[in-house]
Formats: C-alpha cells, structure tokens, sequence
C-alpha cells in the first residue's frame, strides 16, 4: 500500500464521517466555520456569508476531502499497474551483490536467527564498548510466534537500528575457494563474476552469490570465498521467514565464522562436521603455507565409513598435488564436539591410520556473535539478500511508518473531537442550566416587581390618606370662624382645591390672610407643607346677598408624595 493510497481513503473516510455526523444530527460544525471564518478575516466571513455556512460545510468539508482522496487512490492505482506491468516484462536475472561505495552503517542492536527443523533459535547482541554483547537468547517451536518486541521495527528504528540476520541453512550451499589479486572489494567482485560460470555449479541465471575475503599471507594475493546458493532455495527460504514476520536484512553462513574463529597453526586439512546441516557430512578446509587452498566436502557412508572417507580425501589430495599446492603430508584437525566428535574421529583415524587432533567448536551463542559483529561490520555490497526483497522490506517499513502516523493523526484527531465534543456537552449542559435558572429568577423577578408595585401602591395610598389628614387639620386650624369652607377637594395625590365663602367684604381681607398662612404653614418638623411657587393664586368675588366667594388651590410639598 502506497502513501498515495493512505492518503486517499483517509480523505474519503474523513469526508463521509463528517457527512454521515451532519445527517445523523450528531455534530454540525456550521457554527465552527463560521467563527473560524470570522477569525480568518473579512474576504473569507465575507465569501462564507455569500456561500452560506451550511453550503460551505458540504463544499469544503465533505466534497473537496472526498474529491481530493479519489484523485490520489487513482493516481495510486495507476502506479500500481505500472508497476504490475514491469514486474511481469521484466527479465529474470542473477542476483549479484550491488557495487556501491557505502560504508558500514552503525548499528543499535543485531538479531541472529537460527531455523532448525525441531526448532528456531534468537540471538540478540546490543552494541557496547565497540562491541556487541547478548542481551537475550530465546528458542521458539515450530507452532510458536517469533518474539515481536526483538525482531519487529518501529519508529525507534530509524534513529536506532536494528539488523536482522538470519543464518542459512547449509545443506544446499556451495563454497568454492579461489586466489585473486589484491584489489578493492567492488573490483574483486568484478573478477569473480568473471568466472563465475566456472565456478558455479547451478546455471548463473539461477543463483544468488557473494564473496566472503580471508586472511592471506601473500602480499599481492588474497582468498576469496565465494558463496553461491540456488536463487529458489533463497526465495523459499525468505517466504518461510516473511510467514514468521522475520524480514531478514541479511542472509549469513555460520560456517565463514567458524573458520575464521579456527587457529590455522600449520599445513593440514580441518573438517568441520555438521555445517553442512548433517551429522553424516562435514566441510573439509585445506591450508597450506597459510593460506586456505581449497574448500571441499565429505560424507560418511552408512555401510562402510572408513573406505568411504579415505577415497574421498584421497582424491581431495590427489586433486591438491595436481595443483601444486600439497606440497608435504597434511596434518589431520577435526573440530567437533560430544557424539560428533566421537564418531568421526573414530572413522577419520581407522580410515587415514594417522593421529587426529581433536579442536572445540565456537559455542552457537559465541558463533551468533561472531556472526554479528562480521554482519554489522560488512560492506553493504556483500549481501546474500537480493536486492528486491530488500528493497520491498524497506518499502514496507516506511508504509507501516506511514500508516501508523496517519493512524496516530487520525486517532489525536478523533480525540480532539472527542474532547471536543465532550467540552461543548459540558458547555451546552451548563448553558441548560444557566437558562432554567434564569427562567426561574425571570419568574421570581417579575413577583417580586408585581409586589413591589403592589407595596408601592399601598403605600402611596396609605401615605395621600395621612396627607388628605394633615390638610384637613390644617385648614381646619388656620380658617377664620368667620369664613365658611363649602368645597375641599384632594386630587392627584398633591393638589389640594379650597372653595369657600365670606360674608361681606369686609371679610376679604381674612381671606387673603387666610390664603397666605395656608401657602406658609409648617409641619412638625419646621417643613413647609405646600410648595409656595404652584397652585392657583387666589380668587374672589362678590356673590348673592353681598357675600364674597373665593377659591384658591396650593399643592404639596412633601417628598413621599413626590
């Protein structure tokens, strides 16, 4: 799966959501766009307010993510079939190790996988002092999952990484030995692939190769061992590891190990039992003058052993004397352990009729190691891996990268809206709460008013009944027993309207003395009752009979009428 393609259905997937929350009434982020616009300025609250929010969420939230996503899932399927369409033009050719100029990456930690065919075998080794160190060591049935925490990658890896090595099985491997110029790696690579069809045993369209350089003693010479293995074996090997979810970085023989571990002491042979995967087979090194002359193999026969074993090496021999490079009678060096040892020293010394020195193997923990540290510290070019499984297993790294980012955004995203969406129920639910409670103080509120204008009510009632007294007991005070009130009128809580008569005119000016004290009167507290500036000034006129009436009108001055 192709970035292109995450990103496409997570802009899909992210438009339908917001469609599907929209038409479901479970969250409608209109009002978001429109502050969001607000906040973004005038021209775009003014483009939003001409499309409508409610428009512009179906425009910008649901259509373009969901245009955009089918544009980039189209574009990868286009790839796609590129890519099918070359994979199926495409010849099949040799793999050969890629002639680069890296050099040797650093790296955090190193696994060492080991298949048998009764169980599988993990080494972890962590780089310290220079070096590398085990960690852990677990061995898993056939039914048993690989430990994942060990051999799985994570975004830790880029800044920390990890190499997976897994170590071939031997039994269908070829080592031929040869003796090259000096050279640098990549043009030693070059002198071997020129011979390669020598070498090879296997068609060279059919192999997977490498070379592995080992000490020489020639100063302008150097051995070289090249690996060759059947390109199916290789494929079928990797499949039954992909299945496992071990993808290997590099493909590794414990056996270049063990012979660069064994001390090379003196001219000989030395025969390794068991690397070839079977107790009845071993590897046969020949050194000579210091220098390893030839690489053979050696079985034992289950009906005679001892005959067997000495024809082969016999010819091994012969074969090393035609090429003039057994030049004395070889010292006999067997390295095994335990039963191994036992039953091919028994048959190495009945054949050959000469001592055997018997040498102790490298420990498979201490061979894991050694097979780390050679694998950590190798030229990028000298890989058994072929380079598209190497290339597909990087590819799907930086997939499985993408797609965890994507989840985790996708998933920080979802709780945002989460969060989101649980603040604005915690918000809508105390808005609720806000509003009941303003309904209930609205309520109580207009109570109170209604109250309060009925108090005020009673109290103005109350408060005209006392001033209506303290006018009458004021005109009742200050009237002359002379004069005669025929009319006394109270009105709009302060104007007071006094009618009234004489009885000649001589009594006029009692009146307007009347009306004076009236407009001056003074309460309990030394205040003046009436204001002196209103009212109607008084009035009078000659009646029936010679009788003088007047009338004048004063208004109160008190504040509680006011």
């Amino acid at each position: 799966m192709t970035w292109k393609r995450i990103v496409g259905l997570l802009l899909v997937g992210a438009g339908l959501v917001i469609l599907a929350l929209k038409l479901g009434h479970y969250y409608d982020p209109t009002p978001a766009v429109k502050r969001l616009s607000t906040k973004a300025g005038p021209a775009v609250a003014k483009t939003i307010d001409r499309l409508h929010a409610d428009r512009a969420v179906y425009i910008f939230l649901v259509g373009l993510p969901v245009c955009v996503g089918a544009l980039f899932l189209f574009l990868s399927k286009g790839e796609s079939k590129a890519a099918e369409k070359v994979a199926v033009e495409q010849p099949v050719v040799v793999h050969r190790p890629t002639k680069t100029s890296a050099k040797a990456k650093t790296y955090y930690a190193c696994n060492v996988l080991q298949v048998g065919p009764e169980s599988r075998q993990i080494w972890q080794f962590d780089s310290r002092n220079g070096g590398f160190a085990l960690n852990r060591q677990q061995i898993t049935m056939p039914g048993e999952p690989l430990p994942k925490n060990l051999i799985a990658r994570d975004l830790r890896s880029l800044f920390q990484r990890k190499l997976n090595v897994a170590w071939l099985p031997p039994e269908n491997v070829f080592l031929r030995g040869a003796q090259l110029p000096h050279s640098e790696f990549n043009e030693t690579l070059a002198m071997v692939e020129l011979q390669l069809e020598k070498l090879s045993p296997v068609p060279v369209a059919q192999i997977v190769w490498n070379i592995q350089v080992l000490p020489h003693t020639g100063g302008n010479m150097q051995t070289v061992v090249v690996i060759i293995v059947a390109r199916n074996v290789v494929e079928e090997f990797l499949g039954k590891l992909e299945g496992q979810g071990y993808l290997a970085d590099r493909l590794e023989l414990p056996l270049l190990d063990q012979l660069s571990a064994t001390a090379i002491n003196e001219d000989g042979a030395w025969i390794y039992p068991e690397v070839l995967g079977s107790r009845n087979a071993a590897l046969v090194a020949w050194w000579y003058g210091g220098v390893l002359q030839n690489l053979d193999f050696v079985t034992l026969a289950e009906g005679n052993r001892p005959e067997a074993v000495q024809e082969q090496l016999n010819q091994m021999a012969w074969a090393g004397e035609m090429e003039g490079w057994l030049k004395s009678p070889p010292h006999w060096h067997l390295v095994a352990s335990g039963s191994t040892a036992s039953e091919w020293e028994t048959a190495l010394r009945t054949a050959l009729d000469q001592p055997v020195q018997v040498l102790e193997p490298l420990a498979a923990p201490q061979l894991a190691a050694a097979t780390a540290r050679r694998a950590t510290q190798a030229s990028p070019n000298a890989n058994l891996l072929p380079a598209e499984f190497a290339t597909r297993y990087r590819q799907q790294f930086v997939d499985r990268l993408w797609m965890k980012g994507l989840l985790g955004v996708g998933a920080v995203y979802l709780l945002a809206v989460i969060i989101y969406g649980g603040v604005l129920g915690v918000a809508l639910f105390q808005a609720s709460g806000v509003e009941s409670a303003k309904d209930k103080l609205s309520t109580e509120y207009t109570n109170t008013m209604q109250l309060k204008a009925t108090y005020q009510v009673l109290k103005e009632r109350e408060d005209l009944k006392f001033a209506a007294l303290d006018c009458w007991k004021t005109v009742a005070e200050l009237m002359p027993e002379t004069l005669s009130l025929d009319n006394w009128n109270f009105g709009d809580g302060k104007r007071l309207v006094l009618n009234g008569s004489a009885p000649s005119n001589e009594h006029v000016q009692e009146v307007l003395d009347f009306e004076k004290t009236v407009r001056k009167y003074k309460d309990k507290d030394n205040q003046p009752l009436f204001d002196a500036n209103r009212g109607e000034g008084l009035n009078w006129r000659t009646g029936p009979n010679g009788t003088i009436l007047w009338s004048f009108s004063v208004e109160l001055k008190r504040s509680e009428v006011q």
